[in-house]
């Protein structure tokens, strides 16, 4: 969301501004419209989409249909995954946001943004199970193998099936249904009626984790499919032998 990048710091927070309103979480959309009006300087009003260079309105729409490569046409490969990025990330957090029930505390809009626009972001330890695993080189990468691969509570075929919905029973599969298509609609009952079906809040989290994750990661490998060939993108370096602790990444 900071550092070098073909999008701006204000456009960056203009896409999470637009995938919150997509998912309907006003904990996120709140936040991100006010780290739009900080970080753009002016150069977007985000009560004007149409403010927004075309680029930025192309790439908006290119992230709620990866699908359509004609969106990006005239962007570079470069570009195209810099936005991406920034969709995976907001696309997990939304999600996560409305099943938890992330609420603002008073005063927290001004003070919070404005940490948040000085010092940056970090990718949460726990959705990289920062020090238990091989270093594998992208962010995006380390994100899938902590989330399904890593030790927890829950199985990773079990984590793996919540991304995807395939051979889940109830209540999980219409609980990650949710998590995954329309997580506007979890509640506060939604999380009671599984913890009073026997199941912990650790594995709660984990699959809830596990959908938002698999979800993200679908729109995301789409996108990069998207790219037109015979761009150069990065190319993920092959991990190192043994286990390293990685550094914490920056998004």
């Amino acid at each position: 969301m900071r550092g070098p990048s073909y999008w701006t710091a204000g456009e960056r927070e203009y896409l999470a501004m637009t995938t919150a309103q997509r998912y309907e979480c006003s904990f996120c959309f709140v936040t991100h419209t006010e780290l739009v009006r900080i970080a753009s300087h002016g150069e977007i009003d985000p009560d004007q989409p149409d403010s927004a260079r075309p680029e930025l309105q192309a790439i908006r729409q290119f992230l709620d249909t990866p699908d359509n490569a004609e969106l990006v046409a005239g962007l570079s490969a470069q570009a195209v995954l810099e936005a991406l990025h920034v969709g995976v990330v907001w696309n997990v957090v939304n999600r996560l946001a409305l099943a938890f029930g992330f609420e603002l505390r008073e005063g927290q809009l001004q003070s919070g943004t404005r940490a948040l626009h000085r010092f940056g972001y970090r990718f949460p330890a726990f959705l990289l199970a920062e020090g238990t695993y091989t270093d594998h080189g992208d962010m995006v990468e380390n994100l899938r193998h902590a989330v399904f691969d890593a030790p927890a509570t829950t199985s990773p075929a079990l984590r793996t099936s919540a991304a995807t919905g395939e051979s889940l029973t109830e209540p999980w599969k219409s609980y990650a249904a949710l998590v995954r298509d329309t997580p506007s609609r979890i509640t506060d009952g939604t999380i009671k009626q599984l913890l009073a079906a026997g199941h912990s809040e650790d594995e709660v989290f984990e699959m809830t984790v596990a959908a938002a994750v698999g979800a993200a990661l679908q729109e995301f490998d789409t996108g990069r499919r998207a790219i037109p060939t015979g761009c150069t993108l990065p190319v993920p370096r092959r991990p190192a032998s043994g286990s390293a602790r990685p550094r914490r990444s920056a998004v």
